[in-house]
């Protein structure tokens, strides 16, 4: 993909960065509206997820997690920008007339032929079992319960790797460095998904993080002592407190959030691991 770079003396883009060759289509079939509630309140109208709201208007685009045209060869026809997601996605041509959407793997081109079946080549794109797929292979869109779809590692520049196979179960190391179980006859897609280089984007301007739909974060130390826990004090304050806190008085910073009986903890082999830039 070629980066593109804006002409710096045009103040209200300077800096910004966009993917040249990336178009968009919009098939009919694979459109549809959304409704959004993006002010982050619930029904009552009290916030419970802060910093958002506002927001482009943006129609859904129908991605197909489950690859369930077995054994019919696709051909990537475009590259496309998903204003729901950081990965591209790109539009396939079947065989049979069928057109869907998939997440679009790392260094797929336009042209390349995909396919989904258990007898298919270990190549980019494929969708295949755990089953069939070597040992070390980097894999993404991986299924959690059979034939529901793809869940897991579907973010840009994600990839997860397949270590071991175990019985009925097979072990995988997740992107965030979790490693855990799943079954060998859920599918995953060979390959990492593609737009790995999405975090380095320059927003450039805050109207940019605002089309995103995200507000403003003030710091709560720069709050009064009503509105936040770390508030208050005469001019710069510490906290005044032992550890970080929340606008509502629970730890953060570290505090482990997930539940202790949840059904899944007994699949998980090793716990994910803080990455340090």
């Amino acid at each position: 993909m070629v980066r593109q770079l804006y002409k710096t003396e045009i103040l209200n883009i300077r800096n910004r960065t966009v993917n040249g060759q990336v178009k968009c289509t919009l098939g009919k079939k694979l459109i549809s509206g959304q409704h959004r509630c993006g002010k982050g309140r619930n029904a009552r109208g009290v916030i419970t997820s802060r910093h958002r709201g506002g927001g482009h208007k943006r129609l859904y685009r129908k991605i197909d997690f489950r690859r369930n045209q077995k054994d019919i060869y696709g051909r990537i026809v475009t590259i496309e920008y998903d204003p729901n997601r950081n990965a591209y996605i790109s539009l396939i041509h079947y065989e049979n007339g069928e057109k869907r959407y998939i997440l679009q793997p790392e260094k797929a081109l336009i042209g390349d032929a995909i396919v989904s079946g258990t007898e298919v080549a270990i190549k980019t794109g494929n969708t295949l079992p755990l089953t069939e797929i070597p040992l070390g292979t980097d894999i993404h869109n991986i299924e959690i319960t059979l034939g529901r779809g793809g869940q897991l590692a579907r973010a840009a520049g994600a990839g997860a790797k397949l270590i071991a196979k175990e019985g009925k179960s097979a072990r995988l190391k997740l992107p965030s460095g979790e490693v855990r179980l799943i079954s060998k006859n859920c599918s995953a897609t060979v390959g990492k998904v593609g737009n790995a280089e999405v975090s380095q984007k320059s927003l450039a301007r805050a109207g940019a993080r605002r089309w995103l739909g995200k507000r403003p974060v003030v710091r709560g130390v720069a709050m009064n002592p009503v509105d936040h826990p770390h508030g208050g004090g005469e001019g710069k304050a510490p906290i005044g407190r032992k550890k970080p806190t929340t606008p509502w008085g629970y730890p953060t910073l570290g505090r482990k959030t997930r539940k202790r009986k949840k059904y899944s903890t007994k699949f998980i082999l090793e716990r994910r691991t803080w990455k340090k830039n």
